[in-house]
């Protein structure tokens, strides 16, 4: 008997939160993710047969299909509501095709955000399956197994086993080693300023020397050496600092618009310190639902793949509505749709936003994980600041003369809080700065001049948000890329993070020299650029993607065919340490296997002798005469320990230091963030804590 609808979404916290919202008629199931993809035993390609994808239900997921196959049996209807993107829209593709659906039957329903109001809007608007979006995720899935593929085991074959290329991972790994390069060979440059401290009434305030006057035009002048400095030092009369010119304005800071997720990455690393593998985990919860006390479980955000600024309506009312309400008229811009941010975004949805204006982060924070709050607050916040007035400013600007001697100095003063009521950035975070009033002609006093010596600083290593930021303008990628493609570098260790910056490897640069000699285009970020529009072109039906897939191979397998005539294999020498072999006496070098990296004795065969490798920290063990030690557990988290663990069982989550506490004489243990570092008492019931900054 049919008596239900079928909705089929991909998550469980998905399909819990959505079976809540939509009541009995509607029965709720997941697929837990993809149910169908290329096998991982071969490269399931048939590159003569069209590139023709040999797809296989992924194992373990038979009782999956089992069920969803049980469950459309006995529906009326069924509604397939996976992701609103290109690999969303595969996934119901593969749902139809292993249910027996007609894809060109209006079976397809997509929303922005789990709430009730949206799923019951797609409901009443199903479509069929758009053929042209699956092409184009189909296109990228047979691309990067291409290049995975074919490229990994050469690698394997030349250096060593577990190795990878990626047609976007490849890429990432020469960001940061070309960044590297710049650093390396970067040769710094001497040059100077002059900073003139002036007062006016107990209003001491800072100016700069910009040039000189001649004949009635203003020159700048660049400062390279001391001698220059001194020139200037000398022509300078303290006694005769006069103002030439005032000027008096008004400037305005513009609110930044909502989150894309390669924004919302950025900010959460810079401002929460959270990786984007965590970001997106935590955002992907907040999507699907959380349990909100007297509400039950609701989806809190849009949803959070998205390139796209743009505001629907109704968000753009409630939010103009709930500024006036809580901050007053002046607050309110108007309401703000957002356009496309550039040429090339993909416009299918949203913003990442609220789905409700009301639930303010304080409102229901009892009901969030700490994590969750944070990224919830900062999303609101976000938002919220992209709706309201323009910030404004009451500026300054002040020219000063000292024997034809240019001075120059600034201020600003914050007049209308605007957006920065509710949010701030680096970005749009002006410091205010103390300019007295002052007239044309007026001497000021000098009460100190002071001549600085700088040197031009390299570029700086990509962080994971700068790294983000650079693969999303050069248009590498694509948002729901950017996370694992972090993750895998790392996981290959073709790079390691260093004070929260990329720092490639040897074997990462090994591996970088060997694909930019042999396969240029794979790791050059203009080819790959411009393969991401063609991607994006299938998908507007421009193009077939076997015409993409073939123009890619037709290259591809001739470079394929040099690089395996002629990379020889390549030899990584073992790194000896200063670790002696207990069973022979030999000096233990470091080895890579399945799990990491491990010490091991270069007599093999003769001594298999194997171990861990401790990263000691310097300091000594509290409890007795072991060494603190970092270690990781199995998820990853670190934590300090003693070596001479099992018989000692020090243990602590924060970095112990060499410094006592004043009150107790225990060590103190450390945590950092941006700012400061703070340092407690390992005892927590003495209590005793000391702040640092950096």
């Amino acid at each position: 008997m049919l008596q239900k609808n079928l909705v089929i979404v991909e998550s469980p916290a998905k399909a819990k939160t959505i079976s809540k919202l939509l009541g009995k008629k509607y029965k709720v199931k997941a697929s837990v993710g993809h149910i169908r993809d290329l096998p991982k035993s071969s490269l399931g390609i048939d590159i003569e047969n069209n590139f023709n994808p040999k797809y296989i239900t992924i194992r373990g997921k038979g009782p999956i299909v089992q069920e969803l196959k049980k469950e459309a049996k006995k529906s009326d209807k069924i509604y397939l509501a996976t992701d609103p993107d290109r690999e969303g829209e595969a996934i119901s593709w593969h749902l139809a095709h292993i249910l027996g659906l007609d894809e060109k039957e209006p079976i397809r329903i997509e929303f922005n955000e789990i709430t009730k109001e949206a799923i019951q809007r797609a409901l009443k608007k199903p479509r069929e399956i758009d053929k042209k979006l699956v092409d184009a995720q189909q296109a990228r899935r047979i691309l990067d197994r291409l290049v995975g593929y074919k490229i990994s085991p050469l690698l394997w074959k030349k250096i060593r086993k577990g190795l990878s290329a990626g047609r976007v991972q490849s890429v990432a790994v020469k960001l940061i080693c070309d960044r590297e390069k710049e650093i390396e060979n970067f040769k710094p440059e001497e040059y100077w300023s002059i900073t003139a401290l002036l007062e006016k009434e107990d209003i001491v305030f800072e100016s700069s020397f910009y040039g000189v006057v001649r004949d009635g035009k203003e020159e700048k002048i660049e400062l390279a050496n001391k001698e220059e400095v001194d020139k200037i030092l000398n022509s300078l009369n303290k006694d005769n600092f006069l103002v030439k010119e005032v000027k008096k304005g008004k400037k305005k800071r513009n609110p930044l618009p909502p989150y894309t997720t390669s924004t919302l990455q950025q900010d959460a690393s810079k401002k929460l310190g959270f990786s984007s593998k965590k970001t997106m985990k935590i955002a992907q919860e907040l999507y699907e639902g959380v349990d909100i006390k007297g509400e039950g479980i609701v989806g809190l955000i849009t949803y959070i793949r998205t390139d796209s600024i743009r505001v629907s309506d109704e968000a753009v009312k409630s939010a103009k509505s709930y500024i006036i309400n809580e901050y007053g008229k002046e607050y309110t811009n108007g309401g703000k749709k957002y356009g496309r941010k550039k040429e090339g975004t993909q416009d299918a949805h949203e913003c990442i936003r609220p789905t409700s204006i009301d639930r303010k982060p304080d409102k229901i924070k009892d009901s969030l994980t700490s994590d969750q709050f944070k990224l919830y607050n900062l999303i609101w916040q976000r938002f919220i600041g992209s709706q309201m007035s323009p910030a404004e400013y009451d500026t300054i600007s002040i020219k000063l003369i000292s024997n034809s001697n240019l001075f120059r100095a600034s201020g600003s003063k914050l007049s209308f809080d605007g957006f920065l009521r509710v949010y701030t950035s680096e970005e749009n975070d002006d410091k205010e700065s103390s300019i007295p009033d002052l007239e044309e002609g007026e001497q000021v006093k000098v009460k100190d001049i002071t001549p600085n010596q700088h040197f031009t600083q390299p570029p700086p290593r990509y962080t994971e948000a700068s790294l983000i930021k650079t693969m999303e303008e050069l248009g590498i990628g694509r948002p729901s890329t950017y996370s694992p493609t972090i993750s895998t570098i790392l996981n290959r260790e073709y790079v390691v993070l260093k004070n929260k910056s990329f720092v490639p490897t040897e074997l990462g640069i090994l591996v970088n020299n060997l694909l930019e000699e042999y396969f240029k285009d794979i790791v050059d970020e203009k080819f790959t650029a411009e393969l991401e529009e063609k991607l994006d072109k299938i998908a507007e039906g421009e193009y077939s993607w076997q015409f993409i897939v073939n123009e890619f191979y037709e290259q591809f397998e001739q470079l394929l065919k040099t690089a395996e005539k002629e990379i020889s294999k390549i030899e990584i020498e073992d790194e000896i340490t200063d670790e002696k072999c207990e069973k022979c006496g030999r000096n233990m070098v470091i080895k890579h296997g399945r799990y990491g990296k491990f010490l091991a004795c270069p007599g093999y065969p003769e001594c298999k002798n194997t171990k861990p490798i401790l990263e000691k920290i310097g300091v000594k063990c509290p409890l007795c005469d072991g060494e603190i030690i970092k270690r990781k557990t199995s998820k990853g988290r670190v934590f300090y320990g003693c070596s001479n663990y099992p018989e000692c069982n020090f243990v602590s989550w924060d970095e112990p230091t060499e410094e006592k506490c004043p009150n107790c004489g225990k060590i103190l243990v450390k945590k950092a963030n941006k700012k400061s570092i703070v340092k407690k008492c390992i005892d927590n019931e003495c209590g005793y804590s000391k702040k640092e900054n950096k």
